[in-house]
């Protein structure tokens, strides 16, 4: 049983309207450094985003997530600021910004842009000169440096945890010491200082300024600490409600940016400016604040990241998000740059069929680049490549992130896989992170035109979901999703009009609903037995179809 051809990638039309576009957007986050290499240096850069713009058009995405591309050591890739309304030489110049996000403007993408308000890079200028100042100073007041505990303060302040491993704090040669709820590159800035908001609502300004159609905020459940900087009683890393995190001091902040969001133009291109905040919680109790009147526009759900593959897991990852959002304010992502990716925790068919329940829930989605390629986590990076904090301040105990952040393939052979583009009478230099051998077996050339691969399943399901008016949004008038009856091994729901989605993660074949048509299927489906109409679903595989 074949799934419809009829809706053929590359061929873009309008998004469902009834809502602002990134209510039902579909955004692909690139990683610049692991995304395309103009220059053949080895680090992926702006102008390679530019020279594959058509690429993400031609799959169909309607957005594009820059994670962070400002000047920075890289100690953090690139989570480490030190300039927040530059341009990193090695990616580029603001000139390359401004042509990549008319470059995509002119494709009808539009580009988010990551912030960094919780930390900034230790080469910072502003912290460069709070380590210059006395204590007390000014200086110093826009971090949290406060003297150590214990006989001649060799202590830390509190018993505060990094996220990185280790303490949350390091101590400076006057002996004082610093907060860093990462790594020790990355003060915290002191948000309770009046100097910090208006100087972030100017960066905000100077982006929203240059075009870009919104902000992805990182860690925005940090930012304000307990003014006492007292223990926790727990020191064991968590999301909860904490001396660090989810203050409610923090939603004021996220008010004035709405409001600041709101000040520009609805009409015209890029439309309705968003702010999608990266917020790790406990609970739903604890992610509604963010959503308040006034708050801001979306703060992403992880509730699919982590769940285990199983129908249960997924439907109360499911359940837990509707309970207090939509996927309009709560979009839906499978993985980022910083979790394994989807392929390697629940396997390749697995995530095939995963794509496929991404994109048909209702509201908005996130695909982070190679995904669309069924990349695996690359396990066997050599230690001594290894760039991830983590894997530093854990002595190698935790392996870090590094694995989902490895250059993608583009091209099946060569000396990076077609990452770096050179001109022929040169090498490029190796990838910043080595690519393991086989790579170009996933690449999109190798994948390109086969209409079993995981590409062409991701341009299908993004063609449809713009075409089909279920999906997306779906009508304003219409029911977003409504659970159907079905195994404890399986999902399946409807939305209106006319659409269905079923998703067998059971071991014994399923057999189909009614319907009238196939759209598009994650894998084979099996044949309908003698004398009965339709077909069965075997293990680990979804289909959409239109009933």
């Amino acid at each position: 049983m074949r799934a419809n051809d009829s809706f053929q990638a590359g061929e873009r039309s309008p998004a469902p309207t009834g809502g602002p576009w990134w209510a039902g957007a579909v955004v692909y986050q690139v990683y610049p450094r692991s995304f395309a290499d103009s220059d053949g240096d080895g680090i992926g850069d702006l102008a390679g985003v530019i020279g594959r713009l058509d690429y993400l058009a031609d799959l169909g995405v309607d957005a594009i997530w820059l994670t962070p591309f400002y000047p920075s050591p890289l100690n953090d890739g690139g989570y480490d600021v030190s300039d927040y309304t530059g341009v990193d030489p090695r990616l580029g110049t603001l000139a390359d910004f401004d042509a990549l996000v008319r470059g995509a403007a002119d494709r009808d993408i539009r580009v988010i842009v990551d912030l960094v308000p919780n930390h900034c890079s230790s080469e910072h200028p502003l912290f460069a000169k709070a380590l210059a100042a006395p204590p007390g100073s000014a200086e110093r007041a826009l971090f949290l440096f406060r003297d150590g505990r214990g006989p001649g303060g060799d202590q830390p302040p509190n018993n505060w945890p990094s996220r990185f491993g280790g303490q949350a704090w390091t101590r400076v040669p006057d002996g004082q010491w610093y907060l860093h709820l990462f790594d020790s590159s990355q003060p915290d800035w002191n948000w309770r200082d009046p100097r910090v908001a208006p100087m972030f609502e100017e960066i905000l300004r100077f982006w929203l300024d240059r075009g870009i159609g919104g902000f992805r905020v990182d860690v925005a459940h940090g930012l304000f600490k307990d003014p006492d900087l007292a223990d926790v009683a727990d020191a064991t890393l968590t999301n909860r409600p904490s001396a660090y995190y989810h203050r409610e001091e923090t939603h004021a902040v996220y008010r004035s940016w709405r409001r600041l969001l709101d000040s520009y133009p609805a009409a015209g291109f890029p439309g309705p400016r968003t702010a999608i905040g990266e917020v790790w919680a406990d609970s739903a109790d604890t992610l509604r604040p963010y959503l308040e009147p006034g708050g801001l526009p979306q703060v992403f759900n992880f509730e699919l990241v982590r769940a285990r593959w199983s129908a249960r897991a997924l439907r109360a990852a499911i359940d837990a998000t509707n309970a207090f959002a939509d996927g309009s304010r709560a979009p839906w992502v499978l993985g980022n740059h910083d979790v394994d990716r989807p392929a390697s925790r629940w396997g390749s068919a697995a995530a095939r069929a995963a794509a496929l329940l991404l994109l048909a829930l209702p509201g908005s989605a996130y695909i982070y680049q190679g995904e669309e390629l069924g990349l695996p986590e690359v396990t066997d990076i050599p230690d001594s490549a290894r760039q991830d904090p983590t894997f530093r301040r854990t002595g190698g105990k935790v392996a870090g992130r590094d694995g989902s952040r490895v250059p993608l393939p583009w091209d099946r052979d060569g000396a990076s896989y077609g990452f770096s583009r050179t001109d022929a009478a040169s090498s490029p230099a190796p990838p910043w992170l080595p690519q393991p051998a086989g790579w170009g077996e996933r690449s999109v050339a190798a994948q390109d035109g086969d209409p079993d691969s995981f590409l062409t399943l991701y341009r299908r399901a993004l063609r449809i979901r713009r075409e089909h008016p279920a999906l997306g949004i779906g009508p304003a008038s219409g029911s977003a999703m409504r659970w159907r009856q079905a195994p404890d091994d399986a999902l399946h729901f409807g939305r209106d009009p006319g659409f269905a989605f079923l998703a067998n993660l059971g071991t014994a074949p399923l057999r189909l609903p009614e319907f009238r048509e196939v759209l598009l299927a994650s894998g084979p489906l099996l044949p309908g037995e003698a004398g009965l109409p339709g077909g069965s679903l075997p293990s680990d595989t979804a289909v959409w179809l239109a009933v």
